[in-house]
């Protein structure tokens, strides 16, 4: 807890951090890192070989792209795959269960549902409040029957996807950073950095790539904020899960990953007026939603 004094708000960052300390060599760090990149890809060429021999030509294709339902469902429970690595990596490196990663379970659980429930409520806010658009008319995609239909599975991928990220980055990144330096500036930034790097888009995205990478840093420094104050990986969880359950089952961009979503937005990521104000938009409630999950778990 010593490490800390200095930083009163983060005392609970010690439930993740304290358990590692004695492994904090930065070869573990880059060695697990490794470890995780092989494991990822050797699995995910394994899974691609496979849906390319027994799915249609199309699904395989679209694995790439995710305009069809099912591909998109197979892509995000892919991140499966980072999951499983980094709690491989946590435990041979840092020999300790994988799963403490995540925090104390009852911690994670009750944590991830009081922020989950308040960001839901908020939703619902938000869909009453005007505008109600986003400059111009939503486009269809889903039938309402087949979105519906699909709900379950498409919240079950998203849940997979938005939990391997934040193992990987808030949970094994962030905390043998903390092991090993103290300040917030090293273990906030340095994961956030690698979070955004892997958001940069600049096909889709055009001019709009490098705010869209801005945006995901920030994303990370807030959950990583949040994880520290909470000691489980349960807030970061719940706001990145909300926060995808817009982004693709509600409104999703027209170029990739939309498969799942009942509408489509009105604009290509790449534009330069509504894009931006819809950017505009997604950090307003970026902090919005930090500040809902910030509250919800205050003792």
């Amino acid at each position: 807890m010593t490490e800390y004094r200095s930083f009163a708000a983060y005392a609970e960052h010690a439930l993740l951090v304290e358990p590692i300390r004695s492994r904090r060599e930065l070869w573990r760090l880059l060695l697990g890192g490794v470890l995780i990149l092989v494991i990822i890809f050797g699995l995910n060429s394994l899974f691609y070989n496979l849906v390319r021999t027994l799915a249609p030509a199309a699904w395989y294709a679209d694995l790439f792209t995710g305009h069809l339902p099912g591909p998109t469902l197979l892509m995000l429970a892919s991140f499966g795959f980072m999951t499983l690595a980094t709690l491989v990596a946590a435990n041979l490196l840092q020999k300790r269960p994988g799963l403490s990663v995540l925090g104390p379970p009852a911690r994670l659980i009750w944590q991830f549902w009081r922020v989950l429930r308040l960001l839901l409520v908020l939703g619902a806010v938000m869909l009453l409040l005007p505008p109600y658009d986003v400059g111009e008319p939503l486009v269809p995609n889903l039938s309402f029957g087949h979105w519906l239909m699909l709900l379950p599975l498409s919240l079950g991928a998203v849940l997979i996807q938005t939990s391997a990220e934040e193992v990987l980055f808030r949970g094994y990144l962030q905390q043998s950073l903390a092991a090993r330096f103290s300040s917030p500036l090293v273990w906030m930034v340095i994961p956030s950095a690698l979070f955004a790097l892997g958001h940069y888009m600049p096909v889709e995205a055009g001019p709009n790539a490098g705010l869209v990478v801005v945006w995901a840093a920030l994303f990370g420094v807030l959950m990583a904020d949040l994880t520290a104050r909470a000691g489980s990986l349960g807030p970061a969880i719940a706001v990145h899960f909300f926060n995808n359950i817009t982004a693709l089952l509600f409104t999703a961009s027209p170029e990739v990953l939309n498969g799942l979503s009942l509408y489509l937005l009105p604009f290509p990521m790449s534009g330069t007026e509504l894009a931006r104000d819809w950017l505009a938009a997604d950090f307003a409630m970026l902090f919005i939603c930090w500040l809902v999950a910030r509250l919800a778990i205050r003792r």
